[in-house]
């Protein structure tokens, strides 16, 4: 019997290659559920926004890999979605992506004298990123502006953030 990593695995390796024939990036896996009721949830992204035909086509070409190698030996429910408005944000390359739009930050230990940060992404480098405050922040605080300063700007470095995501802008 195979554990619950090694399937994870397996389920990546075959949405990776589907993704790739699909041409879409493929975001996360996530297995959920024990015993009988296992749910798939998988999320894709591309340039430009996933389509519902996107979500079946991955949805059709995984889940016939999936029936193939009889992965689950039960029934189990494959959901495959776009990462969402508020999408979370993981990986570099999904600050990169997201230069210019609103995040929600988390860190896991202070940067300055707070955790939580809501301001734009303004730019990346190799291990951080630059966030910038709007002058009235939708939520959380707003660092003290310092008289010399121009922006609010605050740089965290990657390996300090705990969460992130998009914020959804009215």
């Amino acid at each position: 019997m195979i554990d619950a990593q090694e399937i994870k695995d397996k389920v990546q390796e075959l949405a990776a290659n589907v993704a790739e024939d699909e041409q879409v990036e493929l975001v996360s896996i996530s297995i959920l559920g024990a015993g009988r009721k296992k749910l798939v949830k998988v999320i894709i992204d591309k340039e430009g926004g996933v389509s519902i035909s996107d979500c079946e086509r991955m949805s059709r070409g995984l889940e016939t890999l999936l029936d193939v190698e009889d992965i689950f030996p039960m029934a189990y429910m494959l959901e495959v979605s776009s990462p969402g408005l508020d999408r979370p944000l993981m990986q570099m390359r999904d600050f990169e992506r997201s230069i210019g739009k609103l995040a929600k930050v988390i860190t896991c230990e202070k940067v300055g004298n707070d955790t939580i940060f809501i301001g734009r992404i303004i730019d990346t480098g190799d291990n951080w990123i630059r966030l910038r405050f709007e002058e009235k922040p939708l939520k959380g605080r707003m660092p003290k502006k310092k008289p010399d300063e121009e922006h609010n700007d605050v740089f965290i470095p990657f390996e300090k953030i705990s969460r992130a995501r998009l914020e959804i802008e009215q």
